[in-house]
């Protein structure tokens, strides 16, 4: 995991949510953000795109905080070897 993951990963729930900047942190859980389970799978379909990465729907269920997506991403992104860097 790293800074920049987790950065990216803020900047999408906050962009989604509409939130304002710094109010996310690595520890917010998505329920106390006031963030329901039809607004995570749309932060999860933004982090899929961001990374470009497909999360398995088994590892759709377990993401109830920030820090919980950012593991998710850091696991698929090592396991497919890729880094998650936006390609041009």
């Amino acid at each position: 995991m790293t800074e920049e993951m987790v950065g990216r990963v803020i900047s999408c729930v906050e962009k989604t949510q509409k939130l304002p900047p710094n109010t996310v942190t690595i520890d917010s859980k998505f329920e106390d953000l006031g963030i329901d389970s039809l607004d995570g799978v749309n932060i999860l379909y933004a982090l899929e795109t961001e990374f470009n990465v497909s999360i398995p729907d088994e590892g759709v269920l377990g993401i109830k905080s920030v820090r919980e997506a950012v593991d998710q991403l850091d696991k698929l992104l090592s396991a497919s070897g890729a880094d998650g860097a936006v390609r041009a």
